[in-house]
């Protein structure tokens, strides 16, 4: 019995499930979010040590010190390498942006939260815009969050814009013609965190402005979640 493979196997499917469980528990109340970045924290060193015991169990079985267990050792290998992969890039991310997670495309005049906000009342994060030092961040890491201008006039860039926000799958909280403002609720895929989304519309010689903020409940950084959230949504209209 390869004892290097198996030890390398399991630690594999622990990393795996640590990752899963991570964002499932927040999710079902369990943890705190912090606590569920912890776990996914030591998923990836335990990651490291997995790929090291999977080598390991390789070059025992290379060196007929077991007969078998490269099955297993593959395995845990691809396993421990995707997870460790994954953690790396959640640890580049962290690091390489700025910690920021309220994003718009318009940092001089942002769009207001009116209707979402007794939504965010226990949120951790406000929903008032931090002001020249958010801006100058996003602007340095986000250049491309810009606002669009299509041709068409306001009320026909309203109707585009909420079919938009419909199609990315947001909980629209409150969708107003008059005053040409949408207001929607994000969940993400794996933590389930709810991140609110504010869409305004106004009119220009050319036809219609369309500007969109994005902005977490939770956290101090996004790591990008905002921004490509902007940038998918106002792609989605042009």
């Amino acid at each position: 019995m390869n004892y290097a493979s198996n030890l390398g196997l399991a630690l594999a499917v622990l990393s795996l499930m640590a990752v899963g469980i991570s964002g499932l528990g927040y999710r079902l109340g369990a943890w705190s979010y912090k606590t569920g970045i912890s776990i996914v924290k030591c998923a990836g060193y335990s990651s490291i040590v997995t790929v090291v015991v999977c080598l390991m169990g390789v070059v025992l079985w290379k060196l007929n010190v077991f007969a078998a267990g490269l099955t297993g050792a593959l395995i845990g290998l691809i396993i421990g390498c995707g997870v460790l992969l994954l953690t790396l890039k959640w640890k580049l991310s962290l690091d390489s942006l700025p910690y920021i997670h309220d994003i718009t495309t318009d940092t001089e005049n942002p769009p207001q939260f009116l209707a979402i906000l007794p939504l965010r009342a226990n949120a951790e994060n406000s929903a008032e815009y931090g002001g020249p030092d958010i801006a100058r961040q996003q602007l340095d890491a986000y250049p491309d969050v810009q606002p669009i201008v299509v041709t068409e006039p306001t009320h026909v860039a309203f109707t585009r814009a909420l079919q938009a926000a419909q199609d990315m799958g947001w909980k629209i909280v409150d969708s107003s013609p008059q005053s040409m403002r949408i207001e929607a609720t994000a969940t993400t895929l794996w933590f389930g965190f709810h991140d609110d989304v504010v869409v305004r519309i106004t009119p220009v010689p050319t036809g219609s402005r369309i500007d969109a903020r994005s902005v977490s409940r939770v956290g101090k950084s996004d790591l990008g979640t905002n921004a490509r959230r902007i940038e998918a949504y106002l792609t989605r209209i042009v």
